[in-house]
Formats: structure tokens, sequence, C-alpha cells
């Protein structure tokens, strides 16, 4: 029986995620034993705030050192939550599936009386571990107070529960894959705050010369989230961006059309770009690269810079 090692972070919901991936794997390949292997990266163990983070344009961040264990064989397939990876790859990898997308929403989690993002009331604590959620917030509701949020998900409800916050705002995709669905108060609709390039959506990735790990990982791979993803992340590649920068995106295919809309703000909510556009989903990148040279010329550039002046 041949043996194939998963490398993923050490967080509750990377280990959710993974377990979810190993399933699926084994119920195409019976006959193949997978085994989790768990790895330490930098953003597990730096304390700066993503603020801090997005200035130094700092790429790989949750990823780079999983890499590195496949790269040296170490482990045969590294699972990321698609939107911590950097739209290059390293030389010698490749993403090569990825399964089928949960949902990519952002949602609310507030307490008592505070359950909806746009009734929340005047100077209302809102914390976020995001950039882009960090100005969205601020042009959009300019009277909350918006504060960091750091750690994995149950440190951040802990704190919400402390009486720190009076909400905060997460990616629906990891409380689902941690069956804490029931926690949640409201889904943040796409059209009032678009999420993350790639949230949602989990990256296999291998290495290049490995064409029977790659053939092993391929079959569980989904074409309708693939073209989503490629729109969005050609996107956020096109305006040479991170994925800490202040910059959302989301992608929907209906009747072989994809729509993909982009959204890019100043980090003090001063200034938001939206725009949209759409094609035949077969063109899915090059959608992502014209919106992107689109809201290029609209000034999208120096509100990403100005976010990593800051």
């Amino acid at each position: 029986m041949r043996m194939v090692t998963v490398g993923t972070r050490g967080s509750n919901l990377a280990l959710a995620q993974t377990r979810w991936v190993v399933a699926r794997l084994k119920e195409e390949w019976p006959e193949t034993e997978f085994r989790i292997q768990t790895i330490s990266t930098k953003g597990d163990r730096n304390r700066e705030s993503l603020e801090q983070l997005a200035q130094k344009g700092d790429k790989g961040f949750w990823v780079k050192e999983i890499e590195e264990a496949l790269l040296q064989k170490k482990i045969d397939i590294a699972v990321h939550s698609l939107k911590d990876l950097p739209t290059e790859q390293p030389e010698g990898l490749e993403v090569s599936s990825i399964p089928k997308r949960v949902d990519a929403r952002d949602v609310l989690i507030g307490r008592e009386g505070m359950k909806k993002l746009s009734e929340l009331p005047q100077g209302a604590r809102v914390g976020t571990s995001s950039v882009r959620r960090k100005a969205f917030l601020r042009s959009y509701r300019p009277d909350l107070i918006v504060k960091d949020l750091r750690g994995n998900i149950d440190t951040r409800l802990a704190a919400l529960g402390s009486g720190e916050y009076d909400a905060i705002i997460l990616a629906a995709a990891g409380l689902i894959r941690t069956e804490q669905r029931h926690r949640i108060d409201e889904f943040v609709e796409p059209d009032i705050l678009l999420p993350a390039p790639g949230q949602g959506a989990l990256a296999l990735e291998t290495r290049t010369e490995d064409d029977l790990t790659t053939e092993v990982v391929y079959a569980i791979h989904d074409h309708a989230a693939d073209d989503r993803i490629t729109a969005e992340r050609e996107f956020l590649a096109g305006l040479g961006a991170g994925c800490m920068a202040p910059v959302g995106a989301h992608a929907v295919i209906k009747g072989g059309l994809i729509t993909l809309e982009g959204w890019v703000g100043a980090l003090d909510g001063s200034k938001v770009i939206r725009a949209t556009s759409q094609g035949d989903a077969a063109e899915c990148a090059d959608i992502g690269a014209e919106l992107a040279a689109d809201m290029l010329e609209r000034g999208a550039a120096e509100l990403i810079e100005s976010a990593r002046e800051k």
C-alpha cells in the first residue's frame, strides 16, 4: 500500500479541512494510505498585526514552511486555504487540485442585540483580522470602532464572549468546516462586502515532477471552482497585490458566463473603487486580468501602495 503524507498547519481549522480532503481522497483511492503531518508557519508564530505585515508586503506568510517541506520531499501534498496562497508559485510546485468550494462570504457574529452589520449601534467595537475587512468597515460604517483581532477561530469567539468586542467578522468557510455554522448571526452578502480572492476554497499543492501524486489529488478537482478562483486570482495578480492587501473579489458562473466583481479600498476607508467584468467562463483568466487593468486605470495601485505605507 502506498503512503502519501499530507502537510498542513496545525490549527483546528487547518486540520479539519485537511481531514476533509483526506476523506475525499480516500474515497477515490481506497488502496492508498494517507498520513497528516502538521507544520508550523511564520503566520502561526508572528504576533504582529496584519496591518503591520501588509506594510512589509510579506508573501507566503502562512504557507512558506509547508512549501519548503514539499520541495524537500518531507510531504507529498500541501493543503492550504487558497486565499493565503501567493499568486506566484515557487519553482517546482503547482496547485494541482481545487476541491469543491464552500461558502465564500464573510459573516458577522455579535453580542445580544448586535446581530446585523447595518444595525450595529454607533461606536460599536468590531473585531477583524483582515486588512480588507478593516478598509471596508471604515468605508461602509465610519462610525464603528474597528479593532484588531488575531488568533484561531476559537480564540476569536472567546474574545467576543469576554466583552472586548461587540461583534466580529470572520470567513463563513472556517465556521462551516469546523462545524460551527450555528454561531453565525449574519451572512454578509457580496454586494455589501466582497470576500477575499479565493476565500472558501482549498488549494492542493504538489511537486511538478510528481505525476502520480498529481493524479491522486486531481481526482477531487472541481472545474467550476477552478474557473471562479482563476478569475479572482488573476485579478489579484494583475493588481500586483497579495493576500493581505485591501482587495476583494468574487466570481459567479451562470449559464456559461462568469461575472467577476472587484473591490479595492483605502485602509482608512476614504476611497473605494469597485467594478464588474463579465464574459465566457472559458476566458476566466482574461476576465480577471481585464478587470485588474480597468481598476488600475482608476487608481487602484495607489490605494494598495498606501496600505503598505501606513
